[in-house]
């Protein structure tokens, strides 16, 4: 864990972010005391989608699926 002061932590701020490594820890301190800590957050990395990936998962659909809804014949 890494230490730094508030006073520094506030002119680098966009800097630490960067270069903490995911899973590290920076303590802000003001005086002799902890006022803060910044976590780097570790992103699980996703598999990419892939278009199509879901064909044949409906099972069922209704014969009146594209049917005007009752509440709205009165528009059409």
């Amino acid at each position: 864990m890494t230490t730094i002061t508030l006073e520094d932590a506030q002119q680098r701020l966009p800097e630490l972010i960067a270069e903490t490594p995911p899973g590290e820890e920076v303590a802000i301190t003001q005086g002799d005391r902890v006022v803060a800590r910044l976590v780097a957050v570790e992103e699980v990395p996703r598999k990419p989608r892939r278009p199509g990936s879901a064909a044949g998962s409906i099972l069922y659909m209704a014969p009146d699926f594209d049917e005007p809804l009752e509440d709205f014949k009165e528009y059409m």
